[in-house]
């Protein structure tokens, strides 16, 4: 549909791309906040059994979101492709 309104074949591929990093990225998002959330939780609950600090690992954090961002590329590049090789009259006549 989005070749019907005017868009070339790499603006496609673009479209698709980042719309698999954003959704990859806020996939990871939530759920490194949900986790830390929980580890918080539960280092909050086991603190008085010896457990004296609550550190975070922030290189291994970023380490995971650019992962995923990285997943995100290579999740769309075959339906990227798909999508801008599709013709136009093709995919209005099936939707």
């Amino acid at each position: 549909m989005l070749r019907a309104v005017g868009m070339t074949r790499a603006q496609v591929r673009s479209t698709i791309r980042w719309e698999s990093v954003i959704i990859a990225l806020m996939g990871t998002l939530i759920g490194l906040v949900v986790s830390l959330f929980f580890g918080y939780a539960i280092f909050q609950a086991i603190k008085d059994t010896g457990f004296e600090t609550f550190s975070l690992p922030i290189v291994q954090l970023a380490f995971i979101v650019v992962i995923a961002a990285v997943a995100g590329v290579v999740a769309a590049i075959f339906p990227a492709r798909r999508a801008a090789k599709l013709d136009v009259l093709e995919a209005i006549m099936t939707e």
